[in-house]
């Protein structure tokens, strides 16, 4: 779908169709949220609490895509990303330590949001904790996309360039301190 039919649908159906939308799009959906707010197309106050909204229920559904998912998943594709049952507990034990620095850098890193709310989900963190450690971020990100679409609205490609962009480079460079941590732990046991 295009961001004109994006546009278009939003003009049309407002926040009947903004909310699933924000579901599976997320922050560009919420700077073309802001933009139309800009021209009077939405109300901004509406705009958010509906971006919010979906955005906590995107997040639940992966946080459940791990808890419900973790057996079959580990079982069948496992060996295949080297997930053991030991990485899993070692998974759980981080975050019962950290959860919640855990999940707002997650939910404010755009890169491995998704990766840190299944993990949540797979590590069994419980999800009442789940859901206001999503929450506080989701708080600020989402009314700074909104402002962001406010102001530069019109600018809304570019952002999304922006974004992918952002997002290539901290994926890269988060597998890049994973591959350097593992490796590294892997060879100090060698040498002892």
């Amino acid at each position: 779908m295009s961001f004109q039919e994006i546009i278009i649908l939003l003009t049309a159906y407002k926040y009947f169709f903004l909310f699933p939308v924000v579901i599976v799009e997320g922050p560009i959906i919420t700077v073309i949220a802001g933009f139309l707010s800009s021209l009077g197309i939405l109300n901004i106050f509406i705009a958010y609490a509906v971006v919010v909204a979906g955005d906590i229920v995107g997040d639940s559904l992966y946080y459940s895509l791990g808890y419900y998912g973790r057996q079959e998943f580990i079982g069948r594709w496992g060996r295949f990303l080297w997930i053991t049952p030991e990485r899993v507990k070692h998974l759980e034990k981080h975050f019962k330590k950290h959860s919640g620095k855990t999940l707002m850098f997650g939910k404010l890193s755009h890169a491995i949001g998704g990766v840190v709310l299944v993990a949540a989900g797979a590590s069994k963190m419980p999800f009442r904790k789940f859901i206001w450690y999503t929450f506080l971020p989701t708080l600020p990100k989402s009314l700074i996309f909104l402002l962001i679409g406010f102001y530069f609205g019109e600018a809304y490609r570019q952002i999304d360039g922006y974004f992918s962009y952002a997002t290539l480079c901290i994926f890269f460079a988060t597998i890049l301190v994973a591959a350097v941590y593992f490796f590294s732990k892997k060879f100090k046991k060698k040498i002892n």
